[in-house]
């Protein structure tokens, strides 16, 4: 009954504690975070299909500079300081297609609503990101995160999980 009680109080702790951390980490998580977003001139078909080919050479182009960064101020601060380099690189793919518009990149704070990405989930609030607007930029977007690396990695990642209150009850438990 003791070893019974001792668990409950203990997956009590731990539950508060979770719910707790989740709140401060979603609070903090806008801030750990530098985001891509491109930007389609409009939303018609052929304007979304080059945002598609501007966003694959942007990827390939910005993937190294992304692959030396430790963390998100030196993310920004990379990203930041090759914008005219990166509007090149849309501006050529814009004119290779045929397109007589071109683009705009800058790395500002923008309000972003709740994304989704594979397991990755966003949470709404304010960002900082790299933002690509192809002619208007009123068109639908194509968005990623380059910091942590997301979009922005040559390999996999081994990634293991494991419950920490699993932990602390088989440990109890083998006493």
């Amino acid at each position: 009954m003791k070893k019974l009680l001792v668990l409950v109080l203990i997956f009590t702790a731990i539950a508060a504690t979770v719910i707790l951390a989740a709140g401060a980490q979603n609070a903090q998580a806008e801030n750990d975070y530098l985001r891509i977003h491109v930007r389609a001139n409009s939303n018609e078909q052929i304007d979304q299909s080059v945002k598609y080919t501007v966003k694959d050479e942007v990827v390939k182009f910005i993937t190294p500079y992304a692959a030396r960064c430790t963390d998100k101020q030196t993310a920004m601060e990379v990203i930041g300081g090759i914008l005219p380099e990166i509007e090149k690189v849309c501006d050529r793919v814009l004119k290779q297609n045929g397109f007589n518009y071109t683009s705009r990149a800058s790395v500002r704070a923008e309000n972003f609503p709740t994304r989704v990405y594979g397991d990755l989930t966003l949470e709404s609030g304010i960002y900082d990101a790299l933002i690509i607007e192809l002619g208007t930029g009123t068109g639908d977007n194509w968005w990623c995160v380059i910091y942590p690396p997301l979009c922005f990695t040559s390999g996999t990642a081994d990634v293991q999980y494991r419950s920490v209150i699993m932990d602390i009850i088989n440990k109890f438990i083998k006493k």
